[in-house]
């Protein structure tokens, strides 16, 4: 226990943390029943928590490195811990929104300093293992997330899937407490507080931005302010950068051409894998009529799937560089998803089954080899920053994809009902169908049309399902041709070992178990 103390600890703060990415998602339509959220609400009890990670993991990066990644990882937890206490006990949409984020806020820090962690607390080929281990469970949790989020849903209500989270933090900060040793980066550095309040608001208004879009269409006046405000945003980012002497991320790493394209990866796989599981999840029960368990067993296949490709990977693939595994990778999760495009109006759930094996494949391939990879295009005094810079983009392309997704479905599905007889207003029709109430518009509709209507919801459905499947494939496609055009093989030697402890870690003490 001794040695592996460490790796336990933040595992298990890392599962919980990327399993309430995707627990939400089977829950959406008992959420949306029960507090009476719209297609748009549901968005950002998505969104909150995963747009607060992505604006603030910079900031909470370097702070870390500056006041210590144990400490940073421990106040995190707390706050993650009583947000979700918070999430559990809400009575109205706005205050899970607000849970949500409050949860994405203590999410920031855990994510900002998980890597650097590992990295301090294993050097030589059981920093390899280490990395192995959390990237398998970093891989899986996220598809977990649906099933656990049925169980707890069908069995104990919506409310369970942020409860159970108490007793975990609970454990998590006290296992830190007594497993991880305090490590620094640059211990003189200032906060850039400039840089982290650009950030923030050039994120949340491109994120709004894309949500707006399909509500309130694209050119209409207030989203076209909202895009140009994100633009002017993330150029004062960059100006704050190139001018201040402790900057929040060092832009020069990004001249470095394997960093750059290991953050865009990271970007676009994550939106490729992840960002359409809400429209899946709603179509199993909406649509289908299938329950929160079986709806969260029929994502299972891409659960076990990468969870199995991230273990085999971890064990056989020590001493091979990620250009392959990380490029290969991303590849399969762009087929997987063109794959999903199956999906058609007479389809059951075993037509999501090919794309999402071949998806988990891709997954279980890509996940583990992000961490290595972003430590070993940079210097060792700036692992924290590389690991929020990392998962800040991770975080960016969730949040991203659930927004760009969300109005690609709705576009898709509205196109699909504009011919359709017995049938209301497409575009609001289409954000109802989202929102998970298929079975409400067919129960009003007149009894003697009630087959056509349901009948037009189900194309309506795949149709919507069918470009947000595409989307996700051309961009998973795009970030395993960028990363194998771009990062080099690293040597055999450095694989599984992506840099060293800077000097000051490697005096550090190592975590002793009291």
């Amino acid at each position: 226990m001794r040695k592996w103390g460490p790796l336990f600890a933040i595992c298990l703060g890392s599962f919980m943390l990327l399993v309430d990415v995707t627990i939400v998602i089977v829950a959406m339509p008992d959420m949306s029943t029960d507090l009476g959220s719209s297609y748009t609400d549901l968005q950002w009890v998505l969104d909150a928590y995963s747009l607060a990670p992505a604006a603030l993991m910079l900031g909470a990066g370097s702070l870390a490195d500056r006041v210590g990644r144990r400490r940073v990882f421990g106040v995190g937890t707390v706050v993650f811990t009583a947000a979700s206490l918070i999430c559990a006990l809400a009575s109205d949409t706005a205050t899970l929104i607000a849970g949500r984020a409050l949860q994405g806020v203590g999410g920031a820090a855990m994510f900002a300093t998980t890597i650097a962690l590992l990295g301090h607390a294993y050097q030589g080929r059981d920093r390899g293992v280490a990395f192995g281990v959390w990237g398998s469970i970093s891989g899986a949790a996220a598809a977990v997330g649906p099933i656990l989020g049925g169980l707890l849903t069908q069995h104990f209500g919506w409310q369970a899937i942020f409860l159970i989270n108490v007793p975990i933090g609970v454990l998590t900060v006290a296992m830190s407490r007594r497993m991880l040793a305090e490590s620094h980066g640059n211990r003189s550095a200032r906060p850039d507080l400039l840089g982290m309040f650009t950030f923030t608001l050039g994120a949340a208004l491109l994120t709004y931005g894309f949500i707006r879009a399909g509500s309130d269409g694209w050119t209409e006046r207030g989203t076209l302010g909202v895009f140009v405000g994100a633009v002017l945003a993330f150029a004062l980012f960059v100006s704050a950068e190139i001018r201040v002497a402790e900057p929040m991320i060092d832009l020069a790493l990004f001249r470095r051409g394997a960093f750059g394209a290991i953050m865009a990866a990271g970007l676009l796989i994550q939106f490729a894998a992840f960002a359409a599981f809400p429209q899946m999840s709603v179509w199993l029960q909406s649509v289908l009529g299938h329950d929160p368990v079986e709806a969260g067993l029929a994502l299972l296949p891409l659960a076990a799937t990468s969870f199995v490709v991230s273990a085999l990977a971890g064990r056989f693939l020590h001493g091979v560089g990620p250009k392959w595994p990380l490029g290969i990778g991303a590849a399969f999760i762009g087929v997987g998803s063109l794959a999903l495009t199956l999906v058609d109006a007479g389809s059951h759930w075993t037509a999501l089954a090919p794309g999402l094996v071949l998806g988990g494949v891709g997954v279980g391939l890509a996940m583990p080899q992000m961490a290595g990879a972003a430590l070993a295009a940079v210097p060792p005094a700036r692992a924290g920053m590389a690991g929020g810079a990392l998962n800040t983009f991770r975080q960016l392309g969730f949040a991203l994809g659930i927004a760009v997704v969300g109005v690609v479905f709705r576009d898709g599905a509205a196109d699909s009902l504009r011919d359709a007889t017995a049938i209301g207003d497409p575009h609001t029709t289409a954000e109802a169908l989202g929102g998970g109430r298929a079975q409400g518009i067919v129960a009003a509709a007149p009894a003697g049309s009630r087959d056509a209507v349901q009948g037009a919801l189900r194309e309506a459905f795949a149709a919507g399902l069918d470009r947000a499947f595409v989307l996700c494939g051309v961009l998973g496609l795009a970030a395993g041709a960028l990363v194998l055009l771009t990062v080099r093989s690293a040597p055999a030697s450095r694989a599984g070992e992506p840099t060293r402890p800077a000097p000051e870690q490697e005096a550090a003490p190592a975590p002793v178990a009291k």
